[in-house]
């Protein structure tokens, strides 16, 4: 299977540290994916929503960290939409074992937060087309 490029999307203010998990993941020998990190981390000015798009753009799915507080991440929120509107496939990632994580508020009622295993990982990438 070839490597397919992630744009990933997480709380800056909460969650930097389980991106740096998903970025150690990425560099496995095994993994089916490598990041493409260019989330939101500056305050949202100007056309940020078109820098964000045109990466996106560049990538071949997205993959959302959630985390306790991500749907109140605004930037998050507008990385799902933009992904959505791009027709990128996309799944969210159960961040934290022991908390209760929450979907962006523009996940669809029927996204499901998957559970983070590197099984899961490599399924929910494999079957991204």
């Amino acid at each position: 299977m070839a490597t397919k490029r992630a744009f990933i999307s997480f709380d800056f203010d909460h969650d930097k540290d389980l991106r740096n998990l998903l970025v150690g993941q990425a560099k496995n020998p095994d993994s089916p994916f490598s990041i493409q990190d260019w989330s939101v981390k500056e305050p949202m000015t100007g056309n940020w929503k078109e820098r964000v798009r045109e990466r996106i753009r560049r990538t071949d799915l997205t993959i959302v960290i959630c985390g306790e507080w991500t749907y109140t991440a605004t930037g998050v929120a507008e990385e799902l939409k933009i992904s959505q509107e791009e027709g990128k496939p996309y799944f969210l990632l159960w961040g934290r074992s022991d908390k209760k994580c929450t979907k962006p508020a523009s996940a669809l009622p029927s996204d499901k937060i998957y559970q983070w295993t590197w099984d899961n990982l490599k399924a929910l990438i494999g079957g991204a087309r």
